[in-house]
C-alpha cells in the first residue's frame, strides 16, 4: 500500500515564495504538537527536515532496491506513532530508533526469503557456501565491508562513524546500555579494518 501523500506535502509559502515555518525557531517538538493537532503541513516539514538523513542511514543497513518504500514506511510508522510519542524525548532519537527497527525487521524478511530460496534451488553445497557478500550490490568498497558486518557491528559503524551520530545518542536508539556501544564499536571498527586490508586497503 502506497504511502499518503501527507508525507511529501509541500510548504507553505507567502507573498514573496519564502517557505513559512522553516526557520530554527521552530523546534521538532514545536512540530510534533502541530501534528498532533491535525496540522499535517507540520508533519511535512518534519519530514523534510529528516528524510535525508534516514535516508543515509537505511542506505548502508537496507538493500538498496527497496530503498524508497523502506524511507517511506518509516515516516508512515512514524505518523501514525505520533500520539505515543514522549515530549521529553527528542525526536531525532525516537525517529532513527524507528527506522532501526524497519531496517532490522527488512534484514530478517530478507534473510527468511534468501533461505527459502536456498531449499528450493537445492543448491550444491559449494554454492550455498558462497558468502552473502556476493549477492549484494554495492557500489564501493565501504558498502561491501559494511555488508560483510554482523547487523549490529554494521549498525554501529553506520549511526557512529559515518552519520556522526553521538555514542549517548546511539545507546537511546537501540536500547542498549553505552558500554555496549562502546564495546560493539571497538569491534565493529576491528572486523572492517581487517576487511579492508583483506582488500589490499593500506591503513
Amino acid at each position: 500500500m502506497r504511502t499518503p501523500q501527507v508525507l511529501v506535502v509541500p510548504a507553505k509559502v507567502n507573498k514573496a515564495n519564502q517557505f513559512i515555518g522553516e526557520s530554527e525557531n521552530e523546534s521538532d517538538s514545536y512540530l510534533v504538537q502541530q501534528c498532533l493537532r491535525g496540522d499535517t503541513q507540520s508533519y511535512g516539514q518534519l519530514y523534510r527536515r529528516h528524510q535525508q538523513k534516514v535516508r543515509s542511514i537505511l542506505y548502508k543497513l537496507c538493500t538498496p532496491a527497496s530503498l524508497d518504500d523502506v524511507v517511506q514506511e518509516v515516516f508512515l510508522q512514524t505518523w501514525k506513532g505520533l500520539p505515543k510519542f514522549r515530549q521529553t524525548a527528542k525526536f531525532s532519537t525516537w525517529l532513527y530508533r524507528i527506522a532501526w527497527n524497519v531496517a532490522y525487521d527488512q534484514r530478517q524478511a530478507d534473510v527468511q526469503r534468501r533461505t527459502q530460496l536456498q531449499i528450493l534451488s537445492q543448491k550444491t553445497p559449494t554454492q550455498q557456501e558462497a558468502p552473502e557478500l556476493m549477492n549484494m550490490h554495492y557500489q564501493d568498497l565501504v558498502q561491501r565491508g559494511l555488508a560483510n558486518l554482523s547487523f549490529d557491528h554494521r549498525t554501529i559503524l553506520v549511526l557512529h562513524d559515518l552519520e556522526e551520530v553521538p555514542q549517548k545518542e546511539v545507546a537511546q536508539i537501540l536500547d542498549i546500555p553505552l558500554g555496549t556501544v562502546k564495546s560493539r564499536l571497538f569491534h565493529a571498527r576491528a572486523a572492517m579494518r581487517q576487511f579492508l586490508q583483506n582488500q589490499g586497503v593500506e591503513l
